[in-house]
Order: C-alpha cells, then structure tokens, then sequence
C-alpha cells in the first residue's frame, strides 16, 4: 500500500522517491499544497475504487496518515 502511495505521490506532486517516507509531513516536507491534495485524492480514490471526503483530507497530515486512511476504506 505504501509503495503504491509513494508511487501516486511522485507522479501527482512530481517529488522524488528519497524525499518520501512515511513521516514525511506533507505540506511542510513535501510541499503537498492544496491543488496536490485534490489532485492525490482523485488519484487515491481511482486508483483504489474508494470514496474520500475533503474533511477526511483536510485532516491528513503525514504520508503514513495517508496510508492509515486508504488501508482503513479498502479494507
């Protein structure tokens, strides 16, 4: 699951793959801003066939917050 994240990551935000780990805050580490956010969720939510709400985003903060969501709604 986390590889696949990292993956959506670095095509959605255009990052690279050592500048993300699970800790790695998103905004702050990663300059996730809010046009990347949308744009992750909408690949998150394809990708995995889910439906995520822009509250359940707004409190994302992590990249293993990320994980914790999606693993949480696929299973």
């Amino acid at each position: 699951m986390y590889e696949i994240i990292k993956r959506l990551l670095i095509e959605c935000a255009n990052l690279k793959e050592e500048e993300i780990t699970p800790e790695a805050h998103l905004k702050n580490d990663l300059g996730i801003d809010s046009i990347y956010a949308a744009e992750l969720t909408l690949e998150l939510e394809e990708y995995f066939h889910i439906n995520i709400s822009w509250d359940e985003m707004a409190n994302i903060r992590y990249v293993k917050d990320v994980v914790k969501l999606v693993e949480g709604k696929v299973n």
